[in-house]
């Protein structure tokens, strides 16, 4: 997966599509967004608005499936971080689950304070 990560890095937008099955559906929950296809995937990565890099945190596998989290640092829009499930079948994705935030997007409340550290 992190060849995934590093062709999106490189703006290498064919590359990240032969990573890709034809058919791979890929979910973002958070904003409820279903990317049907493997075109819709790179288009909707190549569009995005440019001055990101990306940094890859981790990336743990077991059989088809690979989870990896990366940071994507944006000049305008802030530090996102992303965690991703995917499923590799005969060395393509075939579908991903993708969860997006944005750093400090989400405050926590009061009432945890006593029983956490800021991070």
């Amino acid at each position: 997966m992190r060849l995934l990560w590093d062709r999106m890095q490189d703006r290498d937008w064919s590359g990240v599509g032969a990573l890709l099955a034809p058919d791979a559906i890929v979910e973002w929950p958070a904003s409820g967004e279903r990317i049907v296809g493997r075109e819709n995937y790179v288009r909707v990565n190549a569009e995005y608005p440019e001055g990101w890099s990306i940094h890859v945190l981790r990336v743990v596998a077991s059989g088809s499936e690979v989870v990896s989290e990366v940071e994507v640092p944006h000049g305008a829009m802030g530090v996102h971080r992303a965690v991703s499930f995917w499923t590799v079948e005969n060395g393509v994705i075939t579908g991903g689950r993708e969860y997006w935030t944005e750093l400090g997007a989400d405050r926590a409340p009061a009432w945890r304070a006593p029983y956490t550290e800021r991070i």
